[in-house]
């Protein structure tokens, strides 16, 4: 998926009010941009980090600028905006990269199920079949490779994952797909030392028929896409 308009490189002076971030431009204007992004963000807050934004030509919108990336220890690049991971997973599926799940004739977005939840992907076979598809990014790296999801406590995490466990007992398919949009993570595992309850919940829905997918994001300031299948542990 390539950006529709070329993103704009400049420096982090600060996150704040979650959704709110000041960027230095390279003319040494400083714009707010929308943090597109209601996690913690760890170690995406670092001083002076290069990031990129893109901008809108709508009237409309209170803020014209988008913050979408951000290098990290001036190695690696992240997706910050957490409304990319559906589109590129989307995306993936479609054009057969994802080969879990090859097969499907359909796939619709956003479609109402469980405890008044959307599932973020649902994909339908001829038959009938259904595969329910819920997509989480995956930005928290924190040594040798290792990412971890999710960065602060999720209920709602949990809930999802109930809801996709009551989709398996009912006869359907339903898979967990870690969208990994940090270029340094190599494997994915539940943050049992960021909320245990998440994972003792993740463990559950394994056991239960669930299926676990991660996938690596290849990541520009010119496009992303998904790219490959990585390490669950």
């Amino acid at each position: 998926m390539e950006f529709p308009t070329p993103l704009i490189e400049g420096r982090l002076v600060k996150r704040y009010k979650r959704f709110l971030s000041d960027i230095l431009l390279p003319n040494g204007e400083v714009v707010v941009a929308h943090c597109p992004n209601t996690g913690s963000m760890k170690r995406y807050q670092q001083e002076n980090a290069r990031v990129w934004l893109s901008k809108s030509d709508n009237p409309k919108r209170k803020l014209a600028y988008t913050w979408e990336l951000v290098e990290v220890d001036e190695e690696h690049l992240a997706c910050i905006n957490t409304g990319m991971p559906n589109k590129l997973v989307g995306e993936a599926i479609e054009q057969g990269v994802v080969a879990e799940l090859i097969g499907y004739d359909a796939m619709k977005a956003e479609v109402k199920y469980g405890e008044k939840s959307r599932i973020d992907l649902l994909l339908t076979k001829e038959d009938g079949a259904l595969c329910y598809v819920e997509v989480k990014n995956v930005t928290l790296l924190e040594e040798d490779g290792k990412g971890y999801f999710p960065d602060a406590v999720t209920e709602r995490g949990r809930k999802h994952l109930r809801e996709m466990m009551a989709m398996v007992e009912q006869g359907h398919r339903a898979v967990l797909f870690f969208c990994v949009s940090h270029t340094g993570i190599n494997q994915v595992s539940p943050a049992q030392h960021i909320d245990p309850a998440y994972a003792e919940t993740f463990y559950q829905a394994l056991q239960k028929g669930v299926e676990v997918l991660a996938y690596q994001v290849d990541i520009s300031p010119q496009a992303m896409s998904v790219v490959r299948s990585i390490e669950v542990v």
